[in-house]
């Protein structure tokens, strides 16, 4: 811990304890110990860009380096096993945000997705259109594979498609592969068991970085849920799920099982609750406690970040276990912190 960081330990409902952390500004934050990604982040307010490019750059940074698979081209391969990527980024002083969704063929998602921002009255773009959309901008296709998620498309075919998010379809979607056709059986409930979601499965880099005037910008990169079903969006670009900024508020990012976090908008939520007066840690932990209430196999996590510099998490789920996160508000090292999952 830094010497400009300091704890203060908060307990909720005599049981769960939380740390919020004080740091200076200006601060970057982003899920899981992608320290480089913090490093490339915070490098840019040295140079004296501004908070969008420190977001941008930090969230590049991890494309490039692929980090732990589950960011960048490469590897998560979908059903048919190509490799898509989804990203975001907010603004929080002017609100406006940018979001690829099911991008194709162009490995520098979150760039996309500023691109989306400022050079369009759009939210959010997808699949092969947002491609075109890219090429126009100057961006280069290429083939977003290889050996690695190649690979992992040959085992998961070995393996019997396993795991598989179809329900409700024949042949049995946990015994065989397709082509899957509607069930005649009785629709039954679709569970989140043995389906391998945690941490080295769907850790998408979410960041949220604060400059000395308090302006807040987040964002999010990854390629996604390993062997989806083609065309699926995940909870990354879609605003306050994947992240959320607001200046006098602060900022959020989400990381874990995106198709459940998404229904519940965990990265507005915790931002919301910061502008009321909550501290990050608080906030982070209130804004799952609705998803742990209605799936409680879930996994994921929440960072939070509020206008002062102070910073906070909160995760939930076995396949994480203990979450871990990266902040750097000075200009010598990356600080890890970590919270233990309720």
């Amino acid at each position: 811990m830094s010497a400009t960081t300091q704890g203060l330990w908060i307990c909720l409902f005599a049981a769960i304890c939380v740390q919020t952390s004080f740091s200076s500004l200006p601060i970057v934050v982003n899920t899981w110990p992608f320290t480089n990604a913090t490093e490339a982040g915070y490098n840019e307010f040295l140079r004296g860009g501004s908070v969008i490019d420190v977001v941008e750059k930090g969230c590049s940074k991890c494309e490039v380096l692929r980090c732990d698979g589950s960011v960048g081209e490469g590897s998560d391969p979908d059903e048919d096993g190509e490799v898509t990527l989804d990203a975001m980024i907010m603004d929080g002083k002017t609100m406006d945000v940018g979001s690829v969704g099911c991008l194709r063929n162009i490995s520098s998602a979150i760039s996309v997705a500023r691109m989306v921002m400022e050079r369009t009255g759009h939210t959010l773009l997808a699949g092969e259109l947002a491609t075109k959309f890219a090429v126009e901008m100057g961006f280069k296709e290429s083939d977003l594979s290889s050996n690695k998620s190649d690979t992992m498309y040959k085992q998961w075919i070995e393996n019997n498609c396993q795991p598989n998010y179809r329900v409700n379809v024949s042949p049995d979607p946990e015994k065989s592969c397709g082509p899957y056709h509607p069930s005649t059986n009785v629709l039954e409930e679709s569970t989140r068991k043995d389906k391998g979601i945690g941490y080295l499965n769907h850790d998408t880099i979410g960041m949220v970085a604060v400059d000395t005037n308090g302006h807040v910008v987040s964002g999010t990169t990854t390629n996604g849920l390993n062997h989806k079903i083609p065309g699926r969006v995940g909870d990354s670009p879609i605003v306050g799920a994947g992240s959320y900024a607001q200046n006098e508020m602060g900022g959020a990012a989400a990381t874990g099982d995106g198709d459940i976090m998404m229904r519940f908008l965990p990265s507005y939520t915790a931002v919301q609750l910061m502008g009321s007066g909550m501290t990050p840690s608080k906030a982070a932990l209130f804004s799952i406690m609705p998803i742990i209430n209605f799936y409680p196999e879930f996994n994921g996590a929440v960072i939070a970040v509020n206008t002062k510099g102070e910073h906070g998490a909160a995760c939930h789920g076995s396949g994480i276990g203990t979450f871990h996160y990266s902040v750097k508000d000075n200009p010598d090292k990356v600080n890890l912190f970590s919270v233990k999952c309720v």
